[in-house]
């Protein structure tokens, strides 16, 4: 088994923390990519005590941000200030990895929305880098764009990331939003040691939802090793998650889901 593959827990939605760590630590995964509310359902404490006796290590901690204040709920949100006890958060899990979505195009002003987000990154950034936290800004799809992430390609979060040192802010790249972008390669490699994650999935055909239209690596169109050729040239080195938001899989024993993720990311990514 390849020793960067990662389990994002959000593939294996039906299983709780403890039980998706034990089920990593049974198949022999070594990696988790962890969710702050399966987190708070087990407690900062306990999680960070499960990890450590069944051998787990933390991949990224999803999620902060909605620094716009915009959120798919329609909620408005303090980002920075969620933003902040996540990073503790991440820190206590040894977490070296944050994950931001940073929230929908607030006021109708795109531009506007942008800079509020490179703002927060500013205000934050310091913070995460005393504590052994790189945000990681993760692009999402244009669809997207206006509830989710004002960030729609690698070039936009680069751009904010560039502002700070590479030890506190980096980028997220994530197939399942990216995989379109005819700069997709070229951005890849201007990122060059900001990449703080790589997150593999595939794409369903035809597309039935903008978020849960997504399947395990071989389900459809994504070139998986080409782009992990891409951020490995970059100087990306670490775990790998295979992250997938499917309400089919979501129903099914995690058990099962787990087995399946291995043997696709075996064949397709590996």
């Amino acid at each position: 088994m390849d020793p960067r593959l990662s389990l994002n827990q959000i593939t294996t939605k039906s299983w709780s923390l403890p039980e998706a760590v034990a089920g990593c630590a049974a198949a022999g995964v070594g990696w988790i990519g962890l969710w702050r509310d399966k987190v708070a359902e087990t407690g900062v404490g306990a999680a960070a005590r499960l990890l450590k006796a069944h051998g787990v290590r933390v991949s990224s901690l999803c999620r902060g941000g909605f620094f716009t204040g915009v959120t798919p709920e329609g909620s408005p949100v303090d980002g920075v200030t969620q933003t902040r006890e996540a990073i503790d958060e991440a820190a206590a899990l040894g977490a070296g990895v944050l994950v931001l979505v940073v929230g929908g195009v607030a006021g109708n002003d795109l531009p506007a929305s942008r800079q509020r987000v490179a703002d927060a990154v500013g205000e934050l950034a310091p913070y995460a880098g005393e504590r052994g936290v790189r945000l990681g800004l993760e692009p999402l799809h244009p669809m997207q764009c206006a509830d989710r992430s004002v960030l729609s390609t690698v070039d936009q979060a680069l751009a904010i990331a560039a502002e700070h040192p590479a030890e506190q802010v980096g980028v997220v790249v994530d197939e399942f939003h990216v995989w379109w972008d005819p700069r997709i390669e070229a951005s890849i490699a201007a990122a060059a040691g900001r990449i703080a994650g790589f997150h593999v999935c595939d794409v369903l055909v035809p597309l039935p939802d903008p978020l849960l239209g997504r399947a395990l690596p071989g389900d459809g169109p994504i070139d998986h090793r080409r782009l992990r050729a891409a951020v490995e040239a970059a100087g990306y080195t670490g775990p790998i998650e295979v992250e997938v938001f499917n309400a089919g899989l979501w129903a099914r024993p995690g058990a099962e889901v787990l087995a399946e993720t291995v043997a696709a990311f075996e064949r397709y990514v590996a």
